[in-house]
């Protein structure tokens, strides 16, 4: 049965957040099938799979194509079944951006010739065009189709900054979108993007026209694992450029686990202020906290530090240490212990990198005590790291990651700039887990839910 425009209009308040449901990730993993799952799934049936395409393959297999070998055991499984699978996905933000490279690479790891149309879709009249349909005619029972970038169409990006107000707007020609999809490629849709947490039409719109959805194998384990495990840390290092990750961090706290916040970035600014205003002081920031620098990712408005300040009551009051920042490098590589209204900090300092060595110390002392191994999740840089002259407190902090985990600490990298700062000074095992999506970890252990899986578990509990 056609999705109807009603069915469309629900279906966008809840992935715009206008309807909320509370649910925790466990809890939308538990009501989502996983591929193995798709038992009653014929050969020869045609599924779609929403695929972790976004990459930069290198020379060979095994250089800058991890998120294409993570697919590698559900399109494996598939095959075996003799389903027809259709990968479709983006590419970066750039609408002209190709995925031919990543076509070329993935046949390459799945051994086999797949299927490449580049245009696939007619966005005049938003339907699949006539080419899709016939190679999925000619297609025998384990072939594989890849279609061009995702992004190449405006109607995949139509949501990403969509408010309420324009939900009956986009209602009608979403709804036809996602008939087409299920009308002339599959009505059995995986997805196999772990990344894509973005608000993408096909991740969070094509699956309310599915019959039957699924987590992919590799996205599973990585929600239901090491992310899951995650939701147990003690321990959170939260670094970044944006004031929001506060929120993230609030969601974490609120969970009543965590017991140490290592801080740094601009995310550090706003806490170390709020601290100070707590004890009856003020501490300058900077041009994070001018006005006229509003319209800048750093800058950090009065009513954030007041959500901070919340937050560090209600966290001491808890018992939680906050390990803050003492020193920093600034703009002209002055190392400084305060600001002047026209400062902006780059790297934590030297005596902030002592600090928390010192305190990581305290943290496994601590740690012996447990029963169990203790957890701690590491996200974000501390600096402007892709410069040399700011990239000291970040690369020196990242021994501090082998340190725990030579001590029996499970630790976690949530994927982003932090897992690239692992790669360029440290080595994989220097950690229990490094993710390979720095965005979909933080909606699934921060304040909002992760955009796919809110779909997923939808289509998947349709009434």
């Amino acid at each position: 049965m056609a999705l109807t425009k009603e069915k469309m209009e629900a279906w966008l308040r809840r992935i715009l957040g206008v309807d909320k449901v509370t649910m925790g990730l466990l809890d939308y993993i538990a009501g989502i099938p996983r591929v193995k799952d798709l038992t009653d799934v014929p050969a020869g049936t045609p599924v779609l799979v929403r695929g972790d395409l976004d990459c930069k393959p290198g020379a060979k297999v095994g250089e800058g194509d991890i998120r294409l070998r993570s697919m590698k055991e559900t399109l494996l499984l598939g095959r075996d079944r003799g389903w027809i699978q259709v990968i479709f996905g983006h590419i970066g933000r750039d609408p002209q951006l190709s995925l031919e490279k990543v076509w070329k690479r993935l046949s390459e790891i799945m051994e086999c010739e797949i299927v490449f149309i580049r245009d696939w879709f007619a966005p005049e009249t938003l339907k699949i065009r006539q080419e899709v349909v016939d190679a999925i005619k000619a297609a025998k029972p384990g072939d594989i189709i890849l279609l061009e970038n995702t992004r190449k169409y405006d109607i995949e990006r139509v949501l990403w900054k969509a408010k309420p107000a324009d939900i009956p707007n986009l209602v009608e020609k979403l709804t036809n979108v996602a008939n087409e999809f299920a009308e002339k490629i599959a009505k059995v849709y995986v997805h196999e993007a772990f990344s894509a947490g973005s608000l993408d039409t096909s991740s969070v719109v094509v699956t309310a026209a599915m019959e039957k959805v699924a987590l992919g194998e590799y996205a599973y384990g990585e929600f239901s694992g090491p992310l899951a495990d995650c939701l147990n840390a003690q321990l959170v290092i939260s670094s970044g450029l944006k004031i929001d990750k506060l929120d993230d961090l609030e969601a974490m706290i609120s969970r009543g686990k965590i017991r140490w916040v290592f801080t740094a970035g601009s995310l550090a600014m706003g806490l170390i202020k709020a601290a100070y205003q707590l004890d009856g002081k003020d501490f300058c920031i900077g041009v994070a906290e001018d006005p006229a620098h509003k319209d800048q990712p750093y800058y950090i408005p009065p009513e954030r530090i007041e959500q901070a300040k919340k937050m560090i009551a209600s966290g001491r009051a808890q018992g939680i240490q906050f390990v803050m920042p003492v020193d920093f490098v600034l703009q002209d590589g002055r190392v400084a212990t305060t600001l002047s209204p026209g400062d902006q900090q780059f790297d934590v300092g030297p005596a902030t990198s002592e600090l928390f060595e010192r305190k990581i110390g305290e943290f496994l002392d601590w740690a012996k005590t447990l029963k169990e191994p203790a957890v701690a999740f590491h996200n974000g840089v501390f600096g402007k790291f892709e410069d040399p002259k700011f990239e000291n407190g970040t690369r020196r902090f990242m021994a501090q990651l082998k340190r725990m985990k030579d001590a029996g600490v499970r630790v976690y990298v949530g994927g982003g700039e932090g897992g690239t700062a692992l790669e360029k000074y440290g080595q994989p095992d220097w950690v229990t887990h490094n993710f390979t999506a720095g965005g979909t970890v933080l909606n699934a252990l921060g304040s909002e839910p992760v955009p796919f899986l809110v779909a997923l578990h939808m289509a998947a509990n349709k009434k």
